[in-house]
């Protein structure tokens, strides 16, 4: 199949979470069953940073956005690992900043020339795809400009649409001021009525409105979304193209997350032999600043500090529970200011049990995935999640709320039966948290004897899981060629 997948994050060019991360994984993973996958992106300011090589494919492509003009040059890269392109809009003027999204008002039209360049990329390209894959509000005015201002074009003729929403929080909603901008005006009828009568548009109710199907990140969350609680205003939609919409759990990188070959971590391990984890463990620690012992469990966190991610949980429950029970933790992220102050404060407060490190590292993430016995992911609500898996792949036993992806992926433990994968929490409430961890560190015990073979039981359960994109790949597929029209 032809597959033009479209997204405003690929990692490693550009990536703030999830989406970058599976903006290359799923692309690769097409690629390699031989199908015919290109992706577009825009060329930010951080992409020309990095040392990466380029090849310019198209040095103009003009046209017009209400009563702008715009112009864009298209440069190429080979995504990593494969021979699959990915197409970089460059348009220095909407691009070059500091960072990806931005707060200067024109986010409408930054990205709105994404959608309108990545098909005019095909018409100069002449490539026709079976599938244009568009992910986050980011890309969701496609599915509409294909039916549109694109319709005269019988290289679109076979095209279909599919939409992911990773995070329905983000719709991508401005003033109706700025239609013309968008190059929406001339299809100002089509955008949803009431909106417009409100004063508004929205890039993701768009692409909900029009794509051929819809896709989001787990299947739990493809129930969520279609209730009140965690529709955001977009629920009744939903339910309306409750016919189009699956949730399809987000894989992991196999190549990028294995114990085994892991460059990023200093000892490999597998299910086999987990010696190499324990050193890791000692060696992050002590990195850390942080005292080793073998007896005393190791809580991880990377994470993006945010509201959406569960923390107001943790200041409930962390400090009391730091007082009363044996465990070091170890915390990677930025976000909030409330919540960074938190951790600061508790690192204070517990010196030789609490590390946070500030930041974002790759190989710090990698390290504290390998080094950690359990990693908590108290999150409010979660898409799919990805460090849960990560964790699981690494024998790390997550401590999750059981909300969207996080359910479809971890399982409570059970000690009788040996069956489960983690520690998993009904209620989004303190207690519901204190419960969970005291679950994981009863488990524990003191590391050894009987509690060790149950623990090493969990581990294995957890890095036993088909957790890769070859797992979820057949069902991308059979959604693409039920959409796509027959030969």
């Amino acid at each position: 199949m032809k597959i033009l997948f479209v997204s405003s994050e690929v990692a490693p060019f550009a990536k703030t979470g999830g989406l970058g991360d599976v903006s290359a994984a799923l692309p690769k993973a097409l690629h390699a069953l031989g199908h015919d996958v290109r992706v577009v992106v825009p060329m930010y300011a951080r992409v020309l940073g990095r040392g990466h090589a380029f090849t310019e494919v198209i040095p103009e492509i003009v046209f017009p956005m209400g009563d702008l003009t715009v112009r864009v040059a298209v440069f190429s890269a080979p995504l990593p690992g494969t021979a699959a392109p990915v197409y970089f809009v460059r348009c220095p003027a909407l691009y070059d900043r500091a960072n990806i999204y931005d707060t200067a008002g024109d986010e409408h039209l930054r990205f709105a020339v994404l959608n309108h360049a990545a098909l005019r990329l095909c018409q100069h390209l002449g490539f026709a795809p079976d599938i244009i894959h568009v992910n986050d509000w980011q890309a969701s005015l496609i599915p509409l400009l294909l039916r549109t201002l694109f319709a005269w074009d019988r290289l679109f003729a076979r095209t279909r649409t599919v939409l992911t929403i990773h995070n329905l929080g983000h719709q991508g909603t401005f003033d109706a001021g700025l239609l013309g901008e968008a190059g929406l005006a001339p299809v100002a009828d089509g955008l949803h009525q009431d909106q417009l009568r409100e004063g508004r548009f929205g890039f993701l109710l768009t692409g909900i409105l029009y794509a051929n199907a819809i896709t989001t990140v787990s299947p739990t969350y493809a129930r969520e979304i279609q209730t009140p609680e965690h529709g955001v205003g977009l629920d009744a939609f939903l339910r309306a193209r409750a016919d189009v919409l699956r949730g399809i759990l987000n894989g992991i990188d196999d190549a990028e997350w294995n114990p085994a070959a892991d460059p990023l971590i200093p000892h490999a391990f597998s299910i086999d032999d987990l010696s190499g984890k324990e050193r890791c463990k000692a060696e992050l620690l002590a990195s850390a600043g942080l005292p080793y012992r073998q007896d005393v469990p190791l809580v991880g966190v990377v994470s993006r500090l945010a509201w959406q991610k569960g923390f107001d949980l943790c200041e409930a429950v962390l400090p009391r529970m730091l007082e009363r029970r044996r465990f070091q933790l170890v915390v990677l992220g930025t976000g909030e200011g409330r919540y960074e102050e938190f951790f600061r404060a508790l690192a204070r407060a517990f010196p030789r049990q609490v590390a946070y490190l500030p930041a974002f590292s790759e190989r710090l993430a990698h390290a504290i995935e390998a080094g950690s016995d359990m990693f908590l992911m108290p999150s409010r609500y979660e898409p799919c999640g990805l460090n849960q898996m990560y964790s699981l792949r690494y024998g790390t036993a997550p401590i999750v709320h059981r909300t969207g992806g996080l359910a479809d992926t971890v399982w409570n433990f059970d000690p009788a039966t040996g069956r489960g994968t983690g520690f998993v929490f009904d209620h989004f409430d303190a207690a519901g948290l204190a419960w969970a961890l005291g679950r994981a560190l009863d488990l524990w015990g003191d590391g050894a004897g009987a509690e060790l073979d149950r623990w090493r039981q969990l581990q294995r359960n957890g890095m036993r899981l088909p957790l890769g994109w070859s797992h979820r790949i057949g069902e991308y597929l059979e959604l693409y060629r039920l959409v796509a029209p027959e030969a």
